[in-house]
C-alpha cells in the first residue's frame, strides 16, 4: 500500500510540476525608433509613440537595460515584453536579438512596430513576412535574425514629401493635423498589439489591417 501511495504521489508531483512549469505565453513587442529629444516626436519614431502610448494607459515604466528600454506588460495570460532599442534605429536588429534571445521569445511571438512610408497617413498594417522595404531598421533586423519571415506592424506615415527630402520627412515631426489624429490611431494600435497576443495574427491581420 505505501508503494502503491509513494508511486501516487510522485506521479501527482509530476504532473503538478509539468504545469507549474508550463511557461506563461511570451511575447516582444519592438518598437522602432533613435533615442533622445530632437527624434521624440518624428515620424521615425512611431513605433516608440505607440508603445509610450500603452505605457501610459497602463501605468508602467520603462526600465533602462542592456540595449533598450523595457517594460512587462501582463494581460490574459500573457506577458509582452515591450522594448524600445537604444542602439539607434539602423542598429535595430542587435537589441532584438538579444532580447528574444535572453526571454527565449519564440520568433512568432516577436512583433516590430515600425513607421511605412508606402501606406496613408494612420493606415495599419500587420504582415507575417516580407522586405525590408528600403527601411534600414527592418533591414539590420533581418540581417541579425537571416530571415525575412517575423511579424511586423506598419504605421502609415504617408509620402507627402518632395523629390529628395525623404529622409527630411521621415525624421520631420507630424503635421497639426496629424498630430491631432494620433491619439486615436496610437489608441488603434495598442488595441491591434493585445489582439496579436491574445486573439493569434491571422484574426488580427483580419481585424486591423487597412482600418
Amino acid at each position: 500500500m505505501w508503494n502503491f501511495l509513494k508511486h501516487l504521489f510522485n506521479c501527482n508531483s509530476v504532473s503538478v510540476k509539468a504545469e507549474n512549469s508550463d511557461p506563461m505565453k511570451k511575447f516582444l513587442v519592438v518598437g522602432l525608433g533613435n533615442i533622445g529629444e530632437k527624434y521624440a516626436n518624428t515620424r521615425h519614431n512611431i513605433g516608440f509613440q505607440i508603445l509610450d502610448g500603452l505605457a501610459k494607459k497602463e501605468d508602467l515604466k520603462f526600465e533602462t537595460v542592456k540595449l533598450g528600454d523595457l517594460t512587462t506588460y501582463k494581460f490574459k495570460g500573457r506577458t509582452f515584453f515591450l522594448l524600445k532599442p537604444s542602439t539607434y534605429m539602423n542598429l535595430s536588429g542587435k537589441s532584438v536579438l538579444y532580447w528574444m534571445t535572453k526571454e527565449k521569445i519564440p520568433i512568432e511571438n516577436l512583433l516590430i512596430i515600425t513607421d511605412d512610408l508606402n501606406l496613408p497617413f494612420g493606415t495599419l498594417r500587420l504582415k507575417t513576412k516580407g522586405s525590408d522595404g528600403g527601411h534600414n531598421g527592418l533591414k539590420d533586423i533581418q540581417n541579425k535574425l537571416q530571415t525575412t519571415k517575423y511579424n511586423r506592424f506598419r504605421f502609415g506615415i504617408s509620402d507627402e514629401f518632395s523629390k529628395g527630402r525623404q529622409v527630411d520627412y521621415v525624421l520631420g515631426e507630424w503635421t497639426e493635423d496629424e498630430h491631432s489624429k494620433l491619439p486615436e490611431r496610437i489608441d488603434k494600435s495598442i488595441e491591434l498589439i493585445k489582439s496579436f497576443g491574445t486573439a493569434g495574427i491571422n484574426n488580427t491581420m483580419n481585424t486591423f489591417n487597412g482600418k
